[in-house]
């Protein structure tokens, strides 16, 4: 840690409640030094064995060099591999049997059922046998002892009571899967979350004496459960509740879980008073009272009039399918465009119109999932149900899905790029110093209310976090200011432009 640096009085704060003993969670917002208050914590407690644990390998190893000596980091699915019988994890590295396979063993045949725009559709044994896979892995990343009905994800164009139906229907065969997948006779392949509940449900003890567990807001009730046991060891759950954008995989909110002693970290070190202002509004409609606050050292500007168009790093967009639109546009207009997707994510889309056009069913991707036809995509997309379909759409009915293929050869390096492309959920954990954000998001009147669902809430004081000095919300602007508006909030002082000064 640099010599020059002086904590805070919020993380002296923190310091002191670690010195008392007993668990704690730590409420961080975005760009608030959450890393250099880990590093002040294990410094703090350097007599002692720590433990981080992290999500991925690769922030695991970050922290393993950033972390002294007396802390070892790890993600959770390296301990849960390290504890559980070898005939368990080698089956992990088995070839997987194909969801229409699954579905043929078990008999599931076709079936039809309504969707939200009143067609009957068929869920063909591949998309049966897939929800059966995909119930297995949120149960595995659940608190439940046993798979539950709630563990299967149905496609949200499917009918709400035929929904309900199909998910008690096919909760048997959840629970026949689960019974395989932990048999000392099993040989099918398994997925990495099956010994991660197998481990936990066997109450493991951590080895240390404290246990740091970062972005506890996208954890799974499986380690949330499992970190509850450890009471010989002091945990610390650092995390932004307000961050919390994975319920679609069965991730919980541990922030409001976790009965712990609580302090927060709500100076941001990444931008000024501007965006945290706007940053701010969006918290108080999600409930939380204390406001961020920026850096007056900072110069943040705002850019709010649809006219200005300043040079950016970043566009962020909520769907994949937003993303590709604003490939297209860039890379017609002549830019050297960077995209955080693979060319075969693209090419998905083109291969699945492709399907579709040709009057066959598409299973990938997932957002052509339940057409029967192109002529079913563009009805579903002039819908309010398909709007976020709306984009790729365009692009395969105005260019053709040459041009998809075309597109994803096309994409440029990131390290060479104008600027990179991003959906928010892949934007996490960065930030950049000029950033656009796409209007995509799923604003909506209910009840004669102009409003934001809570997700769609957290994915946008996301996507407003991740820039440094130019904010670029020109496209947002005007539903913002009904958002704020519905709540009895507004968008202060006069509206800010693009300067060419340096922040």
């Amino acid at each position: 840690m640099p010599r020059a640096f002086k904590p805070t009085d919020e993380q002296n704060a923190i310091i002191d409640a670690i010195s008392g003993g007993g668990d704690l969670k730590i409420k961080a917002y975005a760009g608030a030094g959450k890393t250099s208050t880990l590093g002040l914590i294990a410094a703090h407690l350097s007599e002692k064995r720590g433990s981080y644990l992290a999500f991925n390998k690769e922030i695991a190893d970050h922290a393993r060099r950033s972390f002294p000596s007396n802390v070892s980091a790890r993600t959770i699915h390296s301990l849960a591999y390290a504890s559980v019988k070898s005939s368990l994890t080698a089956r992990v590295n088995l070839p997987a049997e194909p969801p229409h396979d699954l579905a043929a063993r078990y008999g599931l045949g076709p079936m039809h059922v309504p969707t939200v725009t009143g067609i009957t559709v068929e869920l063909t044994p591949f998309e049966l046998g897939r929800m059966v896979f995909d119930g297995l892995g949120r149960f595995c990343r659940s608190a439940q002892e046993l798979p539950e009905s709630l563990h299967i994800p149905v496609d949200e164009k499917i009918d709400t009571d035929a929904a309900r139906w199909l998910r008690e229907t096919l909760l048997p065969y959840v629970k026949k899967l689960w019974n395989e997948s932990i048999s000392p006779n099993g040989r099918s392949a398994i997925a990495p979350d099956v010994y991660l509940k197998v481990w936990a449900q066997a109450q493991p003890r951590i080895d240390a004496d404290f246990i740091l567990f970062d972005e506890a807001q996208d954890s799974d009730g499986v380690m949330l459960a499992t970190l509850a046991l450890q009471r010989h060891a002091q945990v610390i759950y650092v995390g932004d509740p307000y961050q919390q954008i994975y319920e679609w995989r069965g991730a919980v909110n541990a922030m409001d879980q976790i009965h712990a002693a609580e302090r927060a970290l709500t100076e941001s070190f990444r931008f000024g008073p501007t965006f945290a202002a706007l940053a701010s509004r969006l918290l108080s409609m999600l409930g939380e009272r204390t406001p961020i606050r920026g850096q007056e050292n900072i110069g943040s500007i705002m850019v709010e009039d649809p006219g200005v168009s300043p040079p950016v790093d970043a566009i962020l967009c909520r769907k994949n399918v937003t993303a590709i639109w604003q490939l297209a546009a860039g890379v017609e207009a002549g830019h050297k465009a960077a995209i955080r997707m693979t060319p075969m994510e693209i090419v998905a889309f083109a291969e699945g119109a492709e399907n579709l056009l040709a009057g066959n069913r598409a299973f990938k991707p997932m957002a052509f999932s339940l057409f029967e036809s192109w002529k079913d995509a563009q009805s579903f997309a002039a819908t309010p149900f398909g709007r976020d379909l709306q984009p790729i759409v365009r692009i395969v009915d105005e260019l053709g899905t040459a041009f998809l293929r075309d597109l994803a050869r096309r994409v440029t390096p990131e390290s060479q790029a104008d600027y990179v492309i991003s959906t928010v959920h892949r934007a996490k954990g960065l930030q950049w110093k000029r950033a656009r954000i796409t209007n995509d998001f799923r604003f909506k009147t209910e009840g004669g209310r102009f409003m934001l669902d809570e997700d769609e809430m957290r994915l946008l004081y996301v996507a407003v976090t991740r820039a440094q000095h130019v904010l670029d919300i020109s496209e947002l602007r005007e539903d913002l200011l009904r958002l704020f508006a519905s709540r009895k909030h507004g968008l202060s002082g006069t509206p800010l432009t693009y300067s060419t000064r340096k922040p």
